[in-house]
Protein backbone atom coordinates (compact mmCIF):
# COMPACT_ATOMS: atom_id res chain seq x y z
CA UNK A 1 0.00 0.00 0.00
CA UNK A 2 2.80 2.39 0.90
CA UNK A 3 4.53 1.54 -2.35
CA UNK A 4 1.42 2.51 -4.31
CA UNK A 5 1.21 5.84 -2.45
CA UNK A 6 4.86 6.49 -3.18
CA UNK A 7 4.32 5.80 -6.87
CA UNK A 8 1.35 8.18 -6.93
CA UNK A 9 3.34 10.89 -5.13
CA UNK A 10 6.25 10.48 -7.56
CA UNK A 11 3.88 10.69 -10.50
CA UNK A 12 2.28 13.87 -9.14
CA UNK A 13 5.70 15.37 -8.44
CA UNK A 14 6.80 14.58 -11.98
CA UNK A 15 3.74 16.24 -13.55
CA UNK A 16 3.68 19.23 -11.20
CA UNK A 17 4.51 22.56 -12.86
CA UNK A 18 6.52 25.17 -10.99
CA UNK A 19 4.80 28.56 -10.51
CA UNK A 20 7.52 30.32 -12.51
CA UNK A 21 7.13 27.81 -15.35
CA UNK A 22 3.37 28.22 -15.22
CA UNK A 23 3.70 32.00 -15.56
CA UNK A 24 6.15 31.63 -18.45
CA UNK A 25 3.84 29.24 -20.29
CA UNK A 26 0.86 31.52 -19.71
CA UNK A 27 2.76 34.49 -21.15
CA UNK A 28 3.89 32.45 -24.16
CA UNK A 29 0.36 31.23 -24.86
CA UNK A 30 -1.00 34.77 -24.48
CA UNK A 31 1.56 36.05 -26.99
CA UNK A 32 0.69 33.22 -29.35
CA UNK A 33 -3.02 34.04 -29.07
CA UNK A 34 -2.38 37.73 -29.78
CA UNK A 35 -0.21 36.87 -32.79
CA UNK A 36 -3.00 34.62 -34.06
CA UNK A 37 -5.57 37.41 -33.78
CA UNK A 38 -3.39 40.13 -35.30
CA UNK A 39 -3.94 39.09 -38.96
CA UNK A 40 -7.71 39.06 -38.41
CA UNK A 41 -7.64 42.52 -36.82
CA UNK A 42 -5.35 43.72 -39.60
CA UNK A 43 -7.82 42.60 -42.28
CA UNK A 44 -10.70 44.32 -40.47
CA UNK A 45 -8.76 47.59 -40.19
CA UNK A 46 -7.82 47.52 -43.88
CA UNK A 47 -11.45 46.88 -44.86
CA UNK A 48 -12.37 50.19 -43.16
CA UNK A 49 -9.41 52.09 -44.63
CA UNK A 50 -9.92 54.55 -47.45
CA UNK A 51 -8.37 53.89 -50.84
CA UNK A 52 -6.37 57.14 -50.64
CA UNK A 53 -4.88 56.08 -47.34
CA UNK A 54 -3.92 52.68 -48.72
CA UNK A 55 -2.42 54.28 -51.84
CA UNK A 56 -0.30 56.71 -49.82
CA UNK A 57 0.60 54.68 -46.75
CA UNK A 58 -0.03 51.08 -47.81
CA UNK A 59 -1.54 48.51 -45.49
CA UNK A 60 -1.36 49.81 -41.94
CA UNK A 61 -2.90 49.28 -38.52
CA UNK A 62 -3.23 53.06 -38.28
CA UNK A 63 -4.63 54.38 -41.59
CA UNK A 64 -4.72 58.09 -42.29
CA UNK A 65 -8.45 58.03 -42.92
CA UNK A 66 -11.32 55.56 -42.55
CA UNK A 67 -14.04 54.83 -45.05
CA UNK A 68 -17.13 52.64 -45.48
CA UNK A 69 -16.88 52.64 -49.26
CA UNK A 70 -16.11 48.93 -49.46
CA UNK A 71 -19.19 47.98 -47.46
CA UNK A 72 -21.34 50.51 -49.32
CA UNK A 73 -20.19 48.89 -52.55
CA UNK A 74 -21.35 45.54 -51.18
CA UNK A 75 -24.72 46.97 -50.12
CA UNK A 76 -25.44 48.04 -53.71
CA UNK A 77 -25.77 44.35 -54.55
CA UNK A 78 -27.56 43.39 -51.34
CA UNK A 79 -30.40 41.58 -53.12
CA UNK A 80 -28.01 39.46 -55.16
CA UNK A 81 -25.74 38.88 -52.18
CA UNK A 82 -28.69 38.07 -49.91
CA UNK A 83 -29.92 35.37 -52.27
CA UNK A 84 -26.43 33.89 -52.58
CA UNK A 85 -26.14 33.96 -48.78
CA UNK A 86 -29.25 31.78 -48.53
CA UNK A 87 -27.79 29.42 -51.14
CA UNK A 88 -24.55 29.12 -49.16
CA UNK A 89 -26.52 28.57 -45.95
CA UNK A 90 -28.59 25.82 -47.57
CA UNK A 91 -25.49 24.20 -49.06
CA UNK A 92 -23.73 24.30 -45.69
CA UNK A 93 -26.65 22.77 -43.76
CA UNK A 94 -27.61 20.09 -46.29
CA UNK A 95 -23.99 19.28 -47.15
CA UNK A 96 -22.90 19.01 -43.52
CA UNK A 97 -25.80 16.74 -42.56
CA UNK A 98 -25.30 14.54 -45.61
CA UNK A 99 -21.54 14.35 -45.04
CA UNK A 100 -21.99 13.40 -41.38
CA UNK A 101 -24.46 10.68 -42.33
CA UNK A 102 -22.21 9.17 -45.00
CA UNK A 103 -19.02 9.47 -42.96
CA UNK A 104 -20.47 8.19 -39.69
CA UNK A 105 -22.32 5.21 -41.15
CA UNK A 106 -19.25 4.07 -43.08
CA UNK A 107 -17.02 4.64 -40.06
CA UNK A 108 -19.45 2.71 -37.86
CA UNK A 109 -19.52 -0.29 -40.18
CA UNK A 110 -15.72 -0.36 -40.44
CA UNK A 111 -15.41 -0.21 -36.65
CA UNK A 112 -17.46 -3.36 -36.07
CA UNK A 113 -15.35 -6.47 -35.61
CA UNK A 114 -18.03 -8.76 -37.06
CA UNK A 115 -17.98 -6.98 -40.44
CA UNK A 116 -16.21 -9.48 -42.65
CA UNK A 117 -14.92 -7.12 -45.36
CA UNK A 118 -13.72 -4.22 -43.19
CA UNK A 119 -10.06 -4.62 -44.20
CA UNK A 120 -10.93 -4.63 -47.88
CA UNK A 121 -13.13 -1.52 -47.62
CA UNK A 122 -10.59 0.26 -45.42
CA UNK A 123 -7.96 -0.17 -48.14
CA UNK A 124 -10.51 0.87 -50.76
CA UNK A 125 -11.33 4.05 -48.83
CA UNK A 126 -7.65 4.90 -48.36
CA UNK A 127 -6.86 4.78 -52.10
CA UNK A 128 -8.35 8.25 -52.87
CA UNK A 129 -6.14 9.69 -50.12
CA UNK A 130 -3.05 8.87 -52.21
CA UNK A 131 -4.32 8.70 -55.80
CA UNK A 132 -6.89 10.78 -57.66
CA UNK A 133 -8.44 10.66 -61.09
CA UNK A 134 -7.77 14.34 -61.74
CA UNK A 135 -9.98 17.31 -62.48
CA UNK A 136 -10.97 16.25 -66.01
CA UNK A 137 -12.07 12.78 -64.91
CA UNK A 138 -14.07 14.04 -61.93
CA UNK A 139 -15.74 16.70 -64.08
CA UNK A 140 -16.82 14.14 -66.69
CA UNK A 141 -18.12 11.74 -64.03
CA UNK A 142 -20.08 14.43 -62.19
CA UNK A 143 -21.58 16.04 -65.30
CA UNK A 144 -22.00 13.18 -67.76
CA UNK A 145 -22.53 10.18 -65.49
CA UNK A 146 -24.36 11.76 -62.54
CA UNK A 147 -25.85 14.75 -64.41
CA UNK A 148 -24.94 17.31 -61.76
CA UNK A 149 -24.31 20.17 -64.17
CA UNK A 150 -26.22 23.34 -63.21
CA UNK A 151 -27.91 21.74 -60.20
CA UNK A 152 -28.00 22.44 -56.48
CA UNK A 153 -26.46 19.04 -55.76
CA UNK A 154 -23.38 19.96 -57.79
CA UNK A 155 -22.43 22.23 -54.89
CA UNK A 156 -22.73 19.38 -52.37
CA UNK A 157 -22.12 15.88 -53.68
CA UNK A 158 -18.56 16.26 -55.09
CA UNK A 159 -17.35 17.12 -51.57
CA UNK A 160 -19.80 15.07 -49.53
CA UNK A 161 -17.48 12.32 -48.29
CA UNK A 162 -13.90 12.33 -47.04
CA UNK A 163 -11.72 9.25 -46.66
CA UNK A 164 -9.75 10.86 -43.85
CA UNK A 165 -12.86 11.69 -41.82
CA UNK A 166 -14.17 8.15 -42.28
CA UNK A 167 -10.98 6.76 -40.76
CA UNK A 168 -11.11 9.30 -37.92
CA UNK A 169 -14.74 8.38 -37.20
CA UNK A 170 -13.94 4.67 -37.32
CA UNK A 171 -11.06 5.10 -34.87
CA UNK A 172 -13.25 7.08 -32.49
CA UNK A 173 -15.96 4.39 -32.49
CA UNK A 174 -13.40 1.64 -31.87
CA UNK A 175 -11.61 3.42 -29.03
CA UNK A 176 -14.50 5.14 -27.24
CA UNK A 177 -17.57 2.92 -27.56
CA UNK A 178 -17.17 -0.13 -25.26
CA UNK A 179 -17.99 -3.50 -26.78
CA UNK A 180 -20.25 -4.24 -23.80
CA UNK A 181 -22.66 -1.54 -24.99
CA UNK A 182 -23.13 -3.30 -28.31
CA UNK A 183 -23.64 -6.62 -26.54
CA UNK A 184 -26.22 -5.12 -24.18
CA UNK A 185 -28.08 -3.52 -27.08
CA UNK A 186 -28.10 -6.82 -28.94
CA UNK A 187 -29.50 -8.63 -25.88
CA UNK A 188 -32.27 -6.01 -25.69
CA UNK A 189 -33.23 -6.80 -29.27
CA UNK A 190 -31.89 -3.63 -30.90
CA UNK A 191 -30.84 -3.96 -34.52
CA UNK A 192 -27.87 -2.18 -36.11
CA UNK A 193 -29.88 0.95 -37.00
CA UNK A 194 -31.33 1.35 -33.50
CA UNK A 195 -27.91 0.78 -31.95
CA UNK A 196 -26.28 3.39 -34.17
CA UNK A 197 -28.89 6.13 -33.94
CA UNK A 198 -29.99 5.69 -30.31
CA UNK A 199 -26.73 4.65 -28.63
CA UNK A 200 -23.65 5.34 -30.75
CA UNK A 201 -24.56 8.85 -31.92
CA UNK A 202 -25.47 10.20 -28.43
CA UNK A 203 -22.15 8.83 -27.12
CA UNK A 204 -20.16 10.36 -29.98
CA UNK A 205 -21.10 14.05 -29.79
CA UNK A 206 -17.46 15.29 -29.70
CA UNK A 207 -16.42 13.62 -32.96
CA UNK A 208 -19.68 14.55 -34.69
CA UNK A 209 -19.22 18.17 -33.62
CA UNK A 210 -15.57 18.27 -34.70
CA UNK A 211 -16.11 16.75 -38.15
CA UNK A 212 -19.37 18.67 -38.56
CA UNK A 213 -17.53 21.95 -37.98
CA UNK A 214 -14.84 21.04 -40.50
CA UNK A 215 -17.46 20.12 -43.10
CA UNK A 216 -19.60 23.19 -42.38
CA UNK A 217 -16.63 25.54 -42.76
CA UNK A 218 -15.57 23.77 -45.95
CA UNK A 219 -19.03 24.15 -47.50
CA UNK A 220 -19.32 27.75 -46.30
CA UNK A 221 -16.01 28.69 -47.92
CA UNK A 222 -16.58 26.65 -51.07
CA UNK A 223 -16.76 28.43 -54.42
CA UNK A 224 -14.76 26.17 -56.73
CA UNK A 225 -17.65 23.75 -57.35
CA UNK A 226 -19.76 26.69 -58.51
CA UNK A 227 -16.99 27.73 -60.88
CA UNK A 228 -16.85 24.21 -62.35
CA UNK A 229 -20.46 23.10 -62.46
CA UNK A 230 -22.70 26.20 -62.49
CA UNK A 231 -22.94 28.17 -65.73
CA UNK A 232 -23.85 31.85 -66.08
CA UNK A 233 -27.37 30.90 -67.18
CA UNK A 234 -28.04 29.63 -63.64
CA UNK A 235 -26.70 32.50 -61.52
CA UNK A 236 -29.47 31.86 -59.00
CA UNK A 237 -27.40 28.89 -57.78
CA UNK A 238 -24.24 30.88 -57.11
CA UNK A 239 -23.14 30.65 -53.45
CA UNK A 240 -22.02 33.68 -51.50
CA UNK A 241 -18.28 33.08 -51.83
CA UNK A 242 -18.47 32.78 -55.61
CA UNK A 243 -20.59 35.92 -55.85
CA UNK A 244 -18.10 37.87 -53.72
CA UNK A 245 -15.24 36.48 -55.77
CA UNK A 246 -16.98 37.58 -58.98
CA UNK A 247 -17.70 41.07 -57.62
CA UNK A 248 -14.09 41.45 -56.52
CA UNK A 249 -12.81 40.27 -59.90
CA UNK A 250 -15.11 42.69 -61.73
CA UNK A 251 -14.04 45.53 -59.44
CA UNK A 252 -10.37 44.91 -60.14
CA UNK A 253 -11.12 44.66 -63.87
CA UNK A 254 -12.93 48.00 -63.86
CA UNK A 255 -10.16 49.64 -61.87
CA UNK A 256 -7.50 48.56 -64.38
CA UNK A 257 -9.50 48.85 -67.60
CA UNK A 258 -8.26 51.65 -69.85
CA UNK A 259 -11.74 52.16 -71.33
CA UNK A 260 -13.12 53.28 -67.97
CA UNK A 261 -12.52 56.87 -66.97
CA UNK A 262 -9.94 57.56 -64.30
CA UNK A 263 -12.50 59.32 -62.08
CA UNK A 264 -14.72 56.23 -61.96
CA UNK A 265 -11.82 53.85 -61.48
CA UNK A 266 -10.44 55.96 -58.64
CA UNK A 267 -13.69 55.65 -56.68
CA UNK A 268 -13.69 51.84 -56.78
CA UNK A 269 -12.59 50.42 -53.41
CA UNK A 270 -10.47 47.60 -54.79
CA UNK A 271 -8.05 47.02 -51.91
CA UNK A 272 -10.43 47.66 -49.02
CA UNK A 273 -13.16 45.73 -50.83
CA UNK A 274 -10.94 42.67 -50.99
CA UNK A 275 -10.53 42.75 -47.22
CA UNK A 276 -14.25 43.43 -46.67
CA UNK A 277 -15.00 40.23 -48.58
CA UNK A 278 -12.66 38.33 -46.25
CA UNK A 279 -14.39 39.83 -43.21
CA UNK A 280 -17.82 38.78 -44.41
CA UNK A 281 -16.60 35.22 -45.00
CA UNK A 282 -14.79 34.71 -41.69
CA UNK A 283 -17.24 36.44 -39.33
CA UNK A 284 -19.68 33.45 -39.16
CA UNK A 285 -16.72 31.16 -38.41
CA UNK A 286 -15.41 33.42 -35.65
CA UNK A 287 -18.87 33.59 -34.08
CA UNK A 288 -19.57 29.85 -34.29
CA UNK A 289 -16.28 28.28 -33.27
CA UNK A 290 -16.15 29.31 -29.54
CA UNK A 291 -19.47 27.56 -28.85
CA UNK A 292 -18.14 24.20 -30.06
CA UNK A 293 -14.47 24.51 -29.09
CA UNK A 294 -14.52 21.88 -26.33
CA UNK A 295 -16.29 19.29 -28.47
CA UNK A 296 -13.99 20.14 -31.37
CA UNK A 297 -10.74 19.56 -29.45
CA UNK A 298 -11.97 16.43 -27.69
CA UNK A 299 -13.35 14.89 -30.87
CA UNK A 300 -10.22 15.40 -32.94
CA UNK A 301 -7.77 14.27 -30.25
CA UNK A 302 -9.69 11.11 -29.42
CA UNK A 303 -10.62 10.33 -33.00
CA UNK A 304 -7.10 10.69 -34.33
CA UNK A 305 -5.51 8.18 -31.90
CA UNK A 306 -3.89 5.34 -33.77
CA UNK A 307 -5.57 2.01 -33.10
Amino acid sequence: MKKEHMEVDNSLRFHRVKPSTNVLLSVLFAIQGILTLLPVLFVIVISFSSEDSIARKGYSFFPESLSLDAYRYLLRSIDYIGHSFLISLAVMIVGTLLSLYLISTMGYVLSRKEFRYKKFYTVLIMIPMFFGGGLAASYVVNTQLFGLKDSFWALILPSACSSWYILVMRTYFKNNIPEEIYEAAELDGANAFHTFFRIVIPLSKPIFTAIGLFEAFAYWNSWYNALLYISQEHKELYPLQYVLYSIQRNTEFMATNENISGAVAATLPTESFRMAVVVIIIVPILITYPFFRNFFVKGMTEGAVKD
